[in-house]
């Protein structure tokens, strides 16, 4: 299958992170901005912003909702570098996207998380992010997501709203007409936004 990718023309990245078991913690708070976002670890490597950079012309489909979070996550620990020194080490927070009205390029936002890196002299080392992607989000990175079927009141299931809006409900309810399998095994979906 990737084989076939390759061969159409697609380049394939790859990138490492750690998903914790938060990622399946349902929302239970009364209101979203009462949810605790649970923080994920990965490896920010010099080569996943080359490759994301070299991109940027083209359509960007992470495979899965957390390596959708990683690569969102690259844009925002750019914006940090060029904002304010790192100090603390690489990390994303929850609110951070939200907080922040940031008009820095996706292109500009890399190649200051990428000179971070040269200026620490390495090559890669661990990242952490804790951001929560939902309706009001502006995606900086991802064009396109293939995923499977989230359960409710799940933050994945906001991260599919924030990517295609009111179509969500639409696609749901297809895929739960026609007996789609849901959660981690189920069934995949490529989803695009309009």
């Amino acid at each position: 299958c990737l084989n076939e990718l390759k061969q159409q023309g697609h380049t394939l990245a790859y990138l490492t992170l750690h998903v914790g078991a938060g990622t399946f913690k349902p929302v239970s708070a009364s209101s979203m901005e009462d949810h605790h976002m649970h923080t994920e670890h990965f490896v920010l490597s010099k080569e996943l912003i080359d490759q994301v950079l070299a991109s940027l012309d083209l359509p960007i489909i992470p495979v899965g909702t957390t390596s959708m979070r990683t690569l969102e996550s690259l844009y925002w620990l750019g914006v940090q570098c060029i904002q304010q020194p790192l100090t603390s080490g690489f990390h994303v927070s929850q609110w951070e996207p939200y907080a922040i009205e940031s008009q820095v390029s996706t292109s500009e936002a890399l190649q200051a998380l990428r000179l971070r890196l040269e200026t620490l002299q390495i090559e890669a080392c661990e990242a952490t992010t804790a951001i929560l992607i939902a309706p009001g989000y502006t995606f900086r990175i991802c064009n396109g997501l293939i995923t499977n079927f989230h359960q409710p009141q799940s933050t994945l299931l906001l991260l599919v709203a924030a990517l295609i809006g009111e179509d969500w409900r639409r696609v749901y309810q297809y895929a739960m007409a026609h007996g789609f399998h849901f959660l981690s095994f189920g069934d995949s979906s490529l989803l695009l936004p309009k």
